[in-house]
């Protein structure tokens, strides 16, 4: 009979560690502003590490990234702010051929979390002024050979301004987009970041991505479609302008647009391996105030000490880019092969990466108590030296410490530095 149970608990037991989990995945897309050749604000990269240490999306999706130095330094961000395991797909210049020069210094890219996500196949759709970047990728699942979880990731930059001729050439975009997509199976699940740099959901450019005569209808996944330009009644899903004042690069007039969008393919909101979270997208940075019209992202008309979005977070958005980033999160019912970011199996780890006034540190193993640390800001000059004690979980005082991104570091211990921002 004890044969017979212990069994059937071994039994169970194995049956438990097959059942799939729900996993959940964060998606943002952001113009990155002309970065790197962009300098008229000094210290851009402190921003976007500020910015994506907040955040921490799995996947970073960006437009407006000028050359092969920028694209290598947002990768180390991203793998300093997110995640070791960070990759970048295969940076290409732009192919297509652009009629006003053949500049070419506006490209595409998508970085992403490389112990979730690999890359199964790069795709290059040309149009006459920018390429659509589309990248399939599987989800890093224990099944994944016999049941792959896929998703096409487009990565896109219409062409800008007002008018029926660029309002045309937006349009014509889009159908080199479409032509490529009625290629994919019925079934695929998509998903397309993008500047679309629209004015208005009747424009023919956005309804050809919405059209459901297509072999993949996109739909926006907050359902705001409608005439955004000027118009207060969109003001929770405006983009640009962050700024009013010139000389930053970029566009002024402030906050009054909707140019960036995540749509997904219309299955991902309900019936695909991979599915939209409900009520999950969100302009990052946007406040959803109407006193935020025409105004900086980083004054008080756009949100103040209880708004969700802090005065630290706009004004670090409004110094990189006059653009503010878009995010949705994604989820599925499946067991990754590889998962870091459990704290329980992490020897030492910290309670939040943002904080204003405690420090709370969570110790998993012995060899990190009564140990000394020391605090280091990002220049690596030594500014705070704290001691553990015995206890699993603990909590420091750094209310001297002036607002800015800080690293921990265990001299008698061979550990990566941890970090945090202070934002009082």
């Amino acid at each position: 009979m004890k044969k017979k149970l212990i069994g059937l608990v071994a039994t169970v037991f194995l049956v438990c560690l097959n059942v799939s989990a729900q996993e959940t995945f964060k998606v943002m897309f952001y113009n990155l502003l002309n970065y790197p050749l962009e300098d008229a604000v000094p210290g851009r990269e402190q921003d976007l590490a500020f910015i994506l240490t907040d955040y921490q999306p799995d996947l970073f999706l960006v437009c407006e990234l000028n050359n092969i130095t920028g694209a290598n330094n947002v990768l180390n961000i991203t793998r300093s702010a997110i995640n070791p395991n960070f990759e970048m797909a295969t940076y290409v210049s732009n192919t297509s051929d652009d009629i006003f020069g053949d500049q070419n210094d506006l490209q595409n890219l998508l970085y992403y979390n490389s112990s979730k996500f690999s890359i199964q196949e790069e795709t290059i759709v040309q149009t006459d002024l920018r390429d659509f970047n589309v990248y399939r990728i599987r989800l890093n699942t224990v099944d994944q050979d016999t049941n792959p979880v896929d998703v096409y990731v487009v990565v896109c930059h219409l062409k800008a301004s007002s008018g029926t001729v660029n309002a045309q050439r937006r349009f014509e975009m889009v159908t080199e987009l479409v032509a490529y997509l009625d290629t994919l199976p019925t079934d695929a699940n998509v998903l397309l970041g993008g500047d679309l740099n629209l004015y208005t959901a009747s424009e023919a450019a956005f309804q050809e991505l919405l059209s459901t005569n297509n072999n993949i209808t996109f739909v926006d996944p907050p359902n705001r479609v409608g005439s955004w330009s000027n118009n207060t009644n969109y003001v929770d899903v405006f983009t640009q302008s962050t700024r009013t004042q010139t000389g930053l690069g970029g566009t002024t007039g402030g906050f009054d647009d909707r140019f960036d969008f995540i749509l997904t393919s219309e299955n991902m909101l309900s019936s695909a391996d991979i599915t939209y979270v409900a009520d999950s997208f969100q302009v990052y940075g946007n406040n959803g105030l109407t006193t935020c019209y025409n105004s900086s992202i980083n004054t008080a008309n756009c949100g103040s000490s209880n708004s969700e979005f802090s005065f630290e977070i706009r004004d670090a958005l409004h110094n990189f880019s006059d653009h503010l980033p878009v995010t949705l999160s994604l989820e599925a019912d499946v067991t990754l092969s590889n998962n870091n970011d459990i704290k329980i199996q992490q020897k030492i780890a910290l309670e939040k990466t943002i904080t204003n006034s405690e420090l709370t540190i969570y110790i998993n193993s012995p060899e990190f108590l009564n140990q000394s640390f020391n605090i280091y800001n990002q220049l690596g000059q030594l500014v705070e030296v704290f001691q553990t004690n015995t206890k699993q979980v603990q909590t420091f005082n750094i209310n001297n410490l002036s607002n800015g991104i800080y690293f921990i570091g265990f001299l008698e211990n061979q550990t990566r530095p941890l970090k945090f921002i202070v934002s009082h």
